[in-house]
């Protein structure tokens, strides 16, 4: 499917997986322009970071890094989490090490069925 997300989303939608790591989404309940303005931010800030980098101006990486930190705490990415059940925060764990390995594993095994099939 063109365009679909290619990292499985948690079935609470709190994390998507990348090479087994929980990494954690945005905040469903911003609103979709405050969202948009957002990632706008953020992703003017990580073209600063390249460009400090490219650069070799360190202060202007620091502020820029301080940017992309600052977009995704307003995002709901990192800083509190912004569920209410309080569920802790597992970002950046190894989903094998949390309440998520289970549904991750039958998940992998229903993938690796598919990629099976599909080869035949």
């Amino acid at each position: 499917m063109a365009g679909a997300d290619p990292h499985p989303h948690t079935p609470d939608g709190r994390y998507f997986v990348v090479r087994g790591r929980l990494w954690r989404l945005s905040n469903p309940d911003l609103a979709p322009g405050r969202r948009e303005a957002l990632v706008k931010e953020l992703m003017a800030a990580r073209r600063e970071v390249g460009a400090a980098l490219k650069d070799g101006d360190e202060q202007r990486e620091r502020a820029a890094r301080a940017a992309v930190d600052q977009a995704k705490r307003a995002l709901g990415e990192r800083g509190p989490v912004w569920w209410t059940d309080g569920a802790p925060d597992l970002n950046r764990h190894m989903v094998k090490n949390t309440p998520y390995a289970g549904w991750f594993q039958a998940l992998s095994a229903g993938m690796a069925g598919e990629r099976t099939a599909s080869a035949r």
